[in-house]
Parts: structure tokens; C-alpha cells; sequence
């Protein structure tokens, strides 16, 4: 966890925290994906998550770039792409079937 550099937060949810870093051995952005919670149920659906899409090579999937813990809570760094937060399109989503 040495060579990130928390830029600022991105985001929290129900499950946990993510923030935009800096990974200072490659220069590259990424994103950093902290779960919150210790529930043992949760942390492995967590990591089996990021293996599962490690798997993945797609334009639609985002790159894993390392798992593991920290203080007891697992983390995740994805590769880090511009946009909308989910949340953002739901709501638009939501507000244009409203307006229809």
C-alpha cells in the first residue's frame, strides 16, 4: 500500500469507500476500493469479486490491478475510468422514465 497516493474520495456506499490515487511506482491514476464492513460473508464476496473480474479482458469491465488488506480491511485497485458514478446514471435514468 506504499506506492498509492490518495488523491481525494470518489465516493462511499453501502459497502465501502472509494478514492481516486496515485500509484507512484507506475505513475499511473487508479482507483482505490476500501470495504468497510468485517463481515466475513462480505469480505469474501468482495475478494471473490475482484478474482472473478481479474479473469475479464473487456472494453466493459475494468482492470484489477492488485488485492489484499490493510489493517483488516480488504481493498481493490482498479484501473480508473472518468465518468459518472453509477449512482449519477441511475438517477438520470430514474428522472427521464419519470418525465416520460
Amino acid at each position: 500500500m506504499s506506492h498509492y497516493e490518495v488523491i481525494r474520495s470518489l465516493g462511499c456506499g453501502g459497502n465501502g469507500q472509494v478514492y481516486l490515487a496515485r500509484d507512484t511506482r507506475l505513475g499511473r491514476v487508479v482507483a482505490l476500493k476500501f470495504l468497510l464492513t468485517t463481515s466475513r460473508h462480505r469480505i469474501d464476496r468482495f475478494m471473490a469479486e475482484a478474482r472473478v473480474t481479474a479473469q475479464f479482458t473487456h472494453e466493459n469491465v475494468v482492470t484489477r490491478y492488485e488485492i489484499g488488506r490493510f489493517r483488516d480491511h480488504p481493498y481493490m485497485i482498479p484501473e480508473y475510468v472518468e465518468g459518472r458514478s453509477l449512482r449519477e446514471w441511475l438517477d438520470e435514468r430514474i428522472m427521464r422514465l419519470e418525465e416520460q
